[in-house]
């Protein structure tokens, strides 16, 4: 090996992605000291703020993260936005490498007229609201109306319907944050209706979340028969079919024919239904929709074309949830196409195709939104064995300098992995007193202060 160490890498972003960056590089062999750079003071991204709060067995993953952290040569710098508080190319002169795993932080658009009214909402800004995101927490959405309409139908969609189905003795199980649960508890919402543009063969949800819906407390799913008949390419992908689509469609018919009228709400699960515009004159009153079918193209893969069928359906909100897509970062390399930062098996592109010495990319943000939480751990181990090369070929240098040092003379209130702890331990204590996972702290100030970060302070010794 050429480099003798320390290797010093920088991971910008804290979610699977970036701990698993960290851990792959901690683990390697090499001499390595990686500082994890995160805008909020808390650490594992969707794992907190994206994952649904009745699932706590994915959020478990986080003890895989902990044990990262705890290794040496890691110092987490939490409540650190690089591109406010450190530039990009400081970065670059500080650490010999530097890793983006920032994730996607948008959302796609449906591109329809109406889409921009009053009480049309990206499916992502609800997540993050009752996840208890600092960022979300002042936004108003409006639940007194009888129905909701969540257009999607992947796990994302799954979520949100499934959250706005749930009773009151059902949410205080999760970690939700008080003020959602006491908005989703009083909600006026009687009727949920998800609308998947495609056929039930095709559907994006996985069989685990959709049997989960058959158990809801309060809630009936309702299936039409009809949204079942099969058109003949959809018959034999689902002959073919051996995992996922098949448990799908035989879930979907058990409830087409379960059917008692007897709870207080329903989940409506509508297919090959696309909506073409938002109605209503100072907020959204309803959804115009159209029926489509579905046409296999020159690579036998089945598109939705739209029909002359068309419908209304009034509501009161509109959850938005067609797809993530990545921010760009001032400084990098950006595939505005994609969304996502240029580059080749982790290894950011110049625009003309080039490799940029010691920088690197992994996650959503390197090969857009696909995958689950693990699909990242292959991610990160490709982008860091790239790295890894670069570095014994004599590729990878910084100038030195220690971004604690300049955080403070900035007066940066950063947040260490202890001040995470803190924040993690009294959330518990919380949570305890009401036999719950944890209290969320979900404003800025509180975090900081459950952190003891008063303003103006740089970063402790790391843990």
């Amino acid at each position: 090996m050429h480099v003798v160490g320390p290797l010093r890498v920088a991971v910008v972003g804290s979610g699977p992605a970036g701990f698993y960056a960290a851990g792959q590089l901690l683990g390697s062999g090499f001499r390595v000291e990686v500082d994890v750079i995160e805008r909020l003071p808390t650490p594992w991204g969707l794992v907190r703020l994206g994952v649904a709060p009745d699932h706590p067995e994915i959020k478990a993953v986080s003890r895989v993260f902990e044990k990262i952290a705890r290794a040496s040569g890691f110092r987490f710098f939490g409540n650190v936005e690089v591109g406010r508080d450190v530039s990009p190319a400081e970065l670059a002169l500080l650490y010999d490498a530097v890793i983006f795993a920032v994730g996607a932080q948008s959302d796609r658009r449906l591109g329809i007229p109406g889409e921009e009214l009053p009480g049309s909402w990206p499916a992502t800004a609800f997540v993050a609201w009752y996840n208890g995101h600092p960022d979300f927490q002042e936004l108003d959405f409006d639940l007194s109306g009888e129905r909701v309409v969540v257009v999607g139908n992947g796990n994302v969609a799954v979520d949100v319907a499934r959250m706005l189905s749930l009773s009151r003795e059902e949410l205080v199980r999760t970690d939700a944050t008080e003020a959602a649960i006491e908005a989703i508890a009083g909600a006026g919402v009687r009727e949920i209706v998800m609308l998947g543009r495609r056929g039930p063969v095709q559907a994006a949800f996985t069989s685990p979340e959709l049997r989960e819906l058959g158990e809801l407390g309060e809630a009936e799913v309702i299936v039409d028969p009809a949204d079942l008949e099969l058109d003949p390419v959809s018959e034999v992908s689902l002959a073919e079919d051996r995992s996922t689509a098949r448990r799908n469609y035989e879930l979907l018919r058990g409830y087409s024919s379960r059917r008692d009228g007897a709870k207080r709400k329903r989940l409506v699960l509508r297919f090959c239904t696309s909506p073409v515009a938002l109605l209503g004159s100072a907020r959204v009153e309803a959804v115009e929709v159209v029926r489509n079918r579905l046409v296999a193209d020159a690579r036998g893969e089945l598109r939705p074309v739209a029909t002359a069928l068309r419908e209304t359906i009034p509501c009161g909100l509109v959850l938005r949830s067609v797809g993530y897509r990545g921010v760009s970062i001032d400084g990098i390399p950006f595939d505005p196409e994609r969304g996502v930062i240029a580059n080749l098996g982790g290894r950011v592109l110049d625009g003309g195709g080039q490799t940029v010495p010691g920088l690197y990319c992994a996650g959503w943000i390197k090969r857009g939104p696909s995958g689950v939480i693990g699909t990242n751990k292959k991610d990160a181990a490709e982008t860091v064995e790239a790295l890894l090369a670069d570095a014994d070929a004599g590729l990878l240098r910084s100038e030195g300098g220690d971004l604690d040092a300049l955080l403070g003379q900035r007066g940066v209130s950063v947040v260490n992995y202890a001040g995470w702890e803190a924040i993690d331990a009294r959330e518990r204590e919380l949570g305890a007193l009401l036999g719950r996972p944890r209290v969320k702290f979900a404003r800025w100030q509180e975090l900081l202060e459950a952190a003891g970060r008063p303003a103006g302070a740089g970063l402790d010794s790391p843990p």
